[in-house]
C-alpha cells in the first residue's frame, strides 16, 4: 500500500470529488458510515459515546457519526468548542443535520468536568490530515483532560495531534487513542515509534478514493501489505529437486553465542533452502549438529571464527553471535575486501565493519545489512528521531547500493532506489535477545531461492513479524520465544500456500 503526505491525500480526495463524481458532503458521508459500520462491529458490547468535534472536515466527520450512531440505536453526547462557532462548509452541513436529532445533546467542551464518563466511548473528531501547528487553547485542554481517563478511545482518521507525515514536538498534546479509524491509508506518522505510540491499534477503512489516483500517483514509501507478499511468494514447483532451492551458507556463532548460530541456521532450513550449511567454531560442533542435524557443519576455527570461506555458489548471511575477536575481525574484513557477491549482513558483521567508516565501502553491492538502531547509529552516526534515520537510511542505500533492513516496531526496507517499505507484522514480543539472528537465516534463505535482494528483504521480514504473530497468538507476547517464532514458519507458509491456490 502506497503512504501518501497530507497534501497528496487531499488531492486524492478532491480527484474523487471531480472524478467520481461525487459531492464532499457525500464523501464524508461515506467516510462516517465505515467508521460506523467498524463500530457497531466491534463495539457491540457499549452503548454511550460522546463525540468531541473540531471546527473542520475532521469535526464533520465526527457530526456524521454521531448521528449515524444515534440512529443505530446508540446513547450519543457532542462536545464542540463552540455552540455558535464557525465550522467548514461540510462541517457545518452535518452540524445542523445533527441539531435536528432532539436525542442527540450538544455540549460546550467547558461541560467535560460535569459529564458523566461512566462506560463511554470517546470518539476524538477534532483534527484531522489538515493540521500543521501543535494545539493550544481549549482544545488542548480537552485533550489533557481525556487522555487521563481510561475509557476506550477511538481516533477518526489519525489521533488529533499528531501531523500526517512528519514528528511531533517533544511538548506537543496529542490524543491517546486506543483505536485509530484511517480513511484509505496508513499514515506516515503512524509506523514510528515518537508519533506511532498515541494510534493504539491502526485500522485502515476503505472509502473508495480514486484507484485511478491511487495507481497514478507517485510516492517512496509503502506499507507491506498482502497484495505485495502475494505477488512475491512463490509457491514450490512439485516437480522440484533441492538443488532447485539453493544453498544457504550461515557464518556465525563464537564460544557462548551458539544458540545465536542454532536460530539463523534452523530459521534459514525453516524458510525451505535446498541445502544449509553452517559456518561455526569448532567449540559448536557438537551442539549445532544435534539441534540442526539437517545442516552440514564447516569449521571456521576453534572457540570463535577465524577463516572465512563461502561457496562461491551459496548465499551467505553472516553476524549472528559472531564476536568481535581480533582475529575474527581480522579475518572477516579480509573476507570482504574478496568477495563480490551480495550478503546478508547483522550484528557483529556490522558491528566490525562500523569500527571504521571507510568499511562500509566493502559491503558488496546490493548486499542486504539489518541493523537494528543502535547498529545504525554505529554504522552511520546520530539523528535526533526515527524519521531523521530513516532519510540517512535512504542517503546511504543510494550511496552504497545496498539494502538496509532497519529494525524496529514497523521494520523498515530501505532499497538503492531509496524506496522505505515499512513493515506491518509483528510484535513486541520479538523484543528478546535472538529474534534478528532469525531475520537473518529467513532472508538469507530466501535469496538461495532465488528471490531478488529486495524482495528477499521485504518477504524476509514480512515472514519473520507473521511468523511472530502466530506465536504472541499460541504463546503471549510475554513467553513467546524465538525458537517458537522458527517454528510457526510452516504456519505462514500454509496459509500463503492455501490463499495461492484459492486463487488458482
Amino acid at each position: 500500500m502506497k503512504i501518501f503526505t497530507a497534501e497528496q491525500i487531499r488531492s486524492a480526495d478532491e480527484f474523487t470529488i471531480k472524478n467520481e463524481p461525487i459531492t464532499p458532503t457525500k464523501l464524508m458521508e461515506r467516510a462516517a458510515q465505515s467508521c460506523v459500520s467498524w463500530i457497531s462491529e466491534n463495539c457491540k458490547n457499549h452503548t454511550k459515546f460522546a463525540v468531541f468535534c473540531g471546527n473542520g472536515n475532521n469535526g464533520g466527520d465526527g457530526f456524521a457519526i454521531a448521528r449515524m450512531l444515534h440512529l443505530n440505536d446508540y446513547d450519543v453526547d457532542v462536545f464542540v468548542d463552540d455552540l455558535k462557532g464557525s465550522f467548514s462548509d461540510d462541517a457545518m452541513i452535518n452540524f445542523e443535520r445533527l441539531s435536528d436529532f432532539s436525542g442527540i445533546f450538544i455540549h460546550d467542551f467547558s461541560k467535560i468536568d460535569e459529564y458523566n464518563f461512566e462506560d463511554t466511548i470517546v470518539i476524538d473528531a477534532l483534527f484531522g490530515t489538515g493540521l500543521s501547528r501543535n494545539i493550544d487553547g481549549s482544545f488542548k485542554n480537552v485533550i489533557e483532560k481525556l487522555n487521563e481517563k481510561k475509557n476506550i478511545k477511538i481516533s477518526i482518521d489519525l489521533p488529533s495531534g499528531l501531523f500526517t507525515d512528519a514528528i511531533v514536538t517533544e511538548n506537543a498534546i496529542v490524543f491517546k487513542a486506543d483505536y485509530t479509524l484511517s480513511f484509505q491509508f496508513w499514515k506516515k506518522s503512524f509506523l514510528h515509534p515518537e508519533t506511532g505510540k498515541f494510534t493504539g491499534k491502526v485500522i485502515i477503512l476503505d472509502i473508495n478514493l480514486s484507484g485511478e489516483y491511487i495507481s497514478n500517483t507517485q510516492t517512496e514509501y509503502f506499507t507491506i501489505d498482502d497484495e505485495i507478499i502475494e505477488n512475491i511468494f512463490k509457491p514450490r514447483d512439485e516437480f522440484s529437486h533441492k538443488g532447485s532451492y539453493g544453498k544457504v551458507t550461515i557464518i556465525a556463532g563464537s564460544y557462548g553465542k551458539i544458540g545465536a548460530a542454532v536460530l539463523s541456521t534452523t530459521s534459514a532450513m525453516k524458510t525451505g533452502s535446498g541445502l544449509t550449511f553452517i559456518h561455526a567454531p569448532k567449540c559448536g560442533y557438537e551442539i549445532l549438529q544435534t539441534s540442526c542435524p539437517e545442516a552440514m557443519f564447516t569449521e571456521g576455527g576453534s572457540q570463535f571464527i577465524n577463516n572465512f570461506e563461502v561457496d562461491e555458489n551459496s548465499a551467505c548471511g553472516i553476524g549472528p553471535g559472531l564476536g568481535t575477536e581480533e582475529e575474527t575481525e581480522k579475518s572477516f574484513l579480509t573476507f570482504l575486501k574478496n568477495y563480490s557477491k551480495p550478503l546478508v549482513l547483522d550484528a557483529d558483521a556490522l558491528n566490525s565493519i562500523s569500527k571504521d567508516k571507510n568499511h562500509l565501502k566493502l559491503i558488496p553491492k546490493k548486499s542486504i545489512i539489518t541493523p537494528h538502531p543502535k547498529e545504525f547509529e554505529r554504522l552511520f552516526g546520530n539523528t535526533k528521531n526515527s524519521f531523521e534515520r530513516v532519510e540517512l537510511a535512504r542517503k546511504n542505500a543510494k550511496e552504497l547500493g545496498i539494502y538496509i533492513v532497519l529494525k524496529d516496531h514497523h521494520t523498515q526496507v530501505v532499497t538503492p532506489e531509496g524506496n522505505v517499505f515499512y513493515n506491518i507484522t509483528g510484535n513486541s514480543g520479538l523484543a528478546k535477545g535472538g529474534s534478528g539472528d532469525i531475520l537473518t537465516g529467513i532472508i538469507t534463505s530466501l535469496l538461495s531461492q532465488h528471490y531478488s535482494e529486495e524482495n528477499a528483504a521485504i518477504f524476509g521480514v514480512w515472514l519473520h513479524g507473521k511468523a511472530a504473530d502466530f506465536a504472541a497468538e499460541r504463546h503471549s507476547k510475554e513467553s513467546m520465544l524465538p525458537s517458537d517464532v522458527v517454528d510457526e514458519l510452516g504456519n505462514v507458509f500454509n496459509k500463503l500456500n492455501k490463499k495461492f491456490a484459492l486463487k488458482l
